[in-house]
């Protein structure tokens, strides 16, 4: 079941003992503390590790002024840009150099492929990243609804569980990793 950001916020504010909400604009406390506190600590998990529903690709335009020094062209993010992992030109979504500034992808390349992080809509979390945000946000609810540090600390610690469950469910629906170009494995074939 796809979960909005007012049920996330709800689930959390549930594990608490408090009031669950409808809408962030309601006028509770409840409402305050979700508002103020869920959009930075959604980007803040999402960019936190590269989950698989939230990786994408994309061939930026090149903008036509050029960086002052260093590199040769600028290029602009997409609009849900969270977190780069890797540029590439030619079909390959890596091995370029870069750099990110003033929200500005700087390379030397004519043409690239950024590999991303982006802010999926909420609806499209699965199941294991729910749970996750959930602990995080009820732990980081805590304080503000409930004042108890020693609760605080437990919450935290379920959550920091949650997400190395969370990631170790999504590093399961990919390829592992292998070591390439690397100098000591050369040598052994």
């Amino acid at each position: 079941m796809a979960l909005s950001s007012i049920a996330l916020c709800s689930r959390a504010l549930l594990k608490l003992g408090a009031a669950s909400i409808a809408s962030f604009d309601e006028g509770t406390a409840e409402a305050e503390v979700a508002a103020n506190l869920y959009g930075s600590l959604r980007d803040a998990m999402l960019s936190a590790h590269p989950w698989s529903f939230a990786c994408g690709q994309v061939a930026l335009a090149r903008l036509s002024a050029e960086p002052l020094a260093d590199y040769a062209y600028a290029y602009q993010l997409p609009a849900d840009f969270l977190r780069a992992l890797s540029v590439g030109t030619g079909g390959r979504g890596r091995g370029a150099s870069y750099r990110i500034a003033e929200k500005r992808l700087h390379t030397n390349l004519s043409e690239i492929v950024l590999s991303y992080i982006f802010r999926p809509a909420e609806e499209e979390f699965p199941p294991f990243f729910d749970q996750a945000l959930i602990a995080r946000l009820s732990a980081e609810f805590c304080i503000p609804m409930t004042e108890s540090t020693s609760r605080t600390e437990a919450l935290n610690k379920l959550a920091e569980i949650e997400f190395g469950r969370a990631k170790s469910i999504d590093g399961q629906q990919d390829t592992p990793g292998r070591i390439e170009d690397f100098t000591l494995v050369d040598v052994r074939r």
